[in-house]
């Protein structure tokens, strides 16, 4: 016996050795102050000297290679130097392609990437919160359902609403999709016979959510649009009418507030009486408008939200924040909590009564991000009055893009109602074919300059330019540029 306790006591001794061994090999995974000063002073130097170029930085860098030299860095068993990642990072990542930090990004929506919400960013990698359920990280579920709070309050919900913080609108939206369908409770029999009301100009990704939510077999219905790309509440009670009539199952309407090709803000109010007369599950995709409600135009254009079951706002897009940020809410916390609350076994310890909601019971995500601090950090540091101050300044340079673009011989879409310009260039006498040839040039020879990035789109055939202005970084003198690259790349093609 004791030759063998004397053995187990070698093992031991062996085994502790052992383990002390691989925290030492280890231990470049926790740095010491020393070199996490080092770290941090690399990357504040590079984002330090990433800002102060901003405004001479093209917005768009169309180089040969792509940032294929990336790949000629592949993860190794051995690292290399924060200096040699920067330097990678810089010229393989950050170079390359559009720039949408830049206040020349006039191509797409999202809005900028506020300083703020990086810090917070790094606060939230840093400590690492877990931010899914209230038992083990109660301050950042109290945040996130004090942002949701916020923005139902914006909408004009009750306080019987509920949300979360999703990674974008096509998360939020497939959500607030699979919420609709619980709460009609339809199964699969049901799905051939029920039906869905959008327009053409409905975000793909509420196509992709149906997709994915299992509901490929429901009829969609494109229902017409007027002259501004904005539903016709005519069309959507007339085709309600005709389904019912043929025994179909009408149960959810979606409209949108503010359209990705043309910024087009469906008559929320008349949809919404609609809706509530034939008891339909009524959503609003404003992943790009929602946060103009901060603004007096943005709540008299968007009036009539307050009436929808479910909503979808980007903090990402008209909030300025960094991408990765998509706010659903829903009016009844009761049919959000019935559609995704699901437990584990080994979650009873979290199973206690909660003080709070908790966003794994209200979504898909049980490992959770703490979005809310990117969120939480500019709001709570700055105020709301700045963000809606730089909403009204997108709001006149649109307007005033839309005046402008139009002297310089442009034909222009709808009046912007909200930041969204549309516009082409037709000479005299062209007919569609050629008129597309020519401003497919344009947009690839603005492109090719990189002074601002500026993107096309299709509608009912027509190859047209798109400008979209929202970023904070975006100011008159940003338009005025564009506004010269585009008369120098007309000219260019023999057409100004």
């Amino acid at each position: 016996m004791e030759g063998s306790g004397a053995h187990r006591s070698g093992q031991d001794l062996a085994l502790r050795d052992r383990i002390r061994a691989l925290e030492r090999a280890a231990r470049p995974l926790d740095p010491g102050s020393t070199r996490r000063k080092r770290l941090r002073s690399a990357v504040i130097a590079s984002s330090e000297s990433f800002l102060r170029r901003i405004e001479s930085t093209k917005a768009y860098q169309d180089t040969d290679d792509k940032g294929i030299g990336l790949l000629d860095h592949p993860i190794q068993k051995h690292g290399i130097p924060i200096e040699t990642a920067i330097d990678l990072l810089e010229h393989d990542v950050v170079r390359p392609g559009g720039a949408p930090a830049s206040g020349g990004y006039l191509a797409y929506i999202p809005g900028g990437g506020l300083y703020h919400a990086a810090m917070g960013d790094f606060l939230a990698a840093v400590t690492n919160k877990y931010a899914g359920l209230f038992f083990t990280g109660p301050g950042p579920v109290r945040m996130e359902n004090l942002l949701v709070r916020w923005v139902a309050d914006l909408v004009g919900y009750p306080a019987s609403a509920s949300g979360h913080i999703a990674s974008g609108g096509s998360i939020a939206n497939l959500v607030a999709i699979t919420t609709a369908r619980d709460a009609h409770g339809l199964r699969g029999a049901d799905f051939p016979a029920a039906v869905v009301y959008l327009t053409t100009q409905a975000h793909h990704s509420i196509d992709k959510a149906l997709h994915i939510a299992g509901l490929g077999e429901v009829q969609v219905r494109r229902i017409a649009v007027d002259a501004h790309y904005r539903m016709r509440p005519d069309a959507l009670a007339r085709a309600i009418a005709s389904d019912r009539s043929q025994g179909l199952r009408p149960w959810l309407i979606i409209a949108s507030a503010g359209t990705t090709d043309t910024g087009a803000v469906d008559p929320l109010d008349a949809i919404a009486t609609i809706a509530e007369r034939e008891r339909c599950w009524f959503h609003v995709d404003a992943a790009y408008g929602g946060f103009f409600l901060l603004h007096d135009h943005g709540r008299e254009v968007l009036v009539g939200i307050e009436r929808s079951d479910s909503a979808v706002l980007d903090p990402h897009k008209s909030l300025f924040l960094p991408y990765g940020a998509g706010v659903l809410v829903v009016r009844e916390a009761a049919s959000l909590l019935a559609s995704q609350c699901y437990t584990g076994s080994y979650m009873q310890d979290a199973l206690r009564e909660p003080a709070e909601i908790s966003p794994a019971d209200v979504s898909p995500e049980l490992t959770k991000h703490f979005r809310a601090l990117r969120m939480w950090l500019p709001l709570i540091l700055v105020g709301t009055e700045p963000f809606r101050a730089a909403l009204d300044e997108k709001l006149l340079l649109a307007r005033y893009f839309y005046r402008e673009v139009e002297r310089l011989g442009f034909e222009v879409g709808p009046s912007p109602e909200l930041s969204v310009v549309t516009y082409r260039w037709v000479p005299p006498g062209a007919d569609l074919e050629r008129a597309n040839r020519i401003n497919e040039a344009i947009i690839e020879g603005v492109r090719r300059d990189g002074r601002v990035f500026l993107s096309s789109t299709m509608i009912d055939g027509r190859f047209t330019l798109r400008l979209v202005s929202l970023h904070f970084r975006t100011h008159l003198r940003v338009i005025d540029l564009a506004l010269r690259v585009l008369r120098e790349q007309a000219s260019a093609a023999g057409e100004l």
